[in-house]
């Protein structure tokens, strides 16, 4: 086992050339097979160990250049400002303006296992270190401050409302047949509800709201001529 001086020289040495190291590394670095004397070595010198793949990513503590989000990445290692996955967890759903939802989660921290990230989620509901709301028929996990929550999920609102409308998904035969039946017959234009019950009892699979889509696209207007 390498002296306490000679230690730190060696690891700081590795660290700038290799960034990361596993346990077997630091083994064969410190000329010791005892977890312990590892530990204690890399105590004194400061060290972080990663967030995913069970901690067992070390880093020395001043290596990681930290996003704004508190995260440094080393290929397949994550590390962060707080340290565990659970407290990773609660600091970017506190620091977030309009909660989190699990998929914006998975997608800062680059989990293999997107299981991690939801065993997690439910361990820190059931502490009660953040809460789950639904929103607009989606989770969204916010702080469990219940004045934080509110703000956060007035945010989420005004953000959902300020998003432009998602494209008409249907296909051509289906534009085709609402434009049709918008528009032939009548001198004023049905209503887009209307449109789309007429469709569906000739089994044309159509929403009102996709109705909507279209007829804003096409600037139709219910009510209004339909030819001059």
């Amino acid at each position: 086992m390498l002296a306490p001086d000679a230690a730190e020289n060696v690891l700081r040495g590795y660290f700038r050339k290799h960034r990361v190291a596993e346990i077997s590394d630091l083994f064969r670095l410190l000329g010791t097979r005892s977890r312990m004397s590892v530990f204690r070595r890399l105590k004194a010198v400061g060290y972080r160990s990663s967030f995913n793949y069970a901690g067992r990513y070390y880093t020395l503590a001043d290596v990681p250049q930290f996003d704004q989000w508190g995260l440094w990445f080393h290929r397949n290692a994550g590390f962060s400002c707080a340290g565990t996955l659970k407290a990773t967890v609660v600091a970017l759903v506190e620091g977030s303006a309009a909660g989190m939802t699990p998929k914006e989660l998975l997608a800062l921290l680059k989990l293999p296992v997107a299981n991690a990230l939801y065993n997690t989620l439910h361990a820190l509901r059931q502490e009660a270190r953040i809460q789950r709301q639904e929103l607009g028929g989606y989770h969204l996990d916010v702080s469990a401050d219940r004045q934080r929550a509110n703000k956060q999920l007035m945010a989420r609102r005004q953000a959902m409302d300020q998003e432009p409308s998602a494209p008409v998904l249907v296909s051509q035969e289906t534009l085709i047949a609402v434009l049709v039946e918008a528009l032939q017959g009548a001198e004023l234009l049905v209503s887009a509800s209307m449109v789309a019950s007429r469709l569906a009892a000739r089994g044309v699979a159509v929403t009102t709201a996709q109705v909507e889509q279209i007829f804003t696209r096409y600037g139709l207007e219910p009510g209004k001529k339909t030819v001059d």
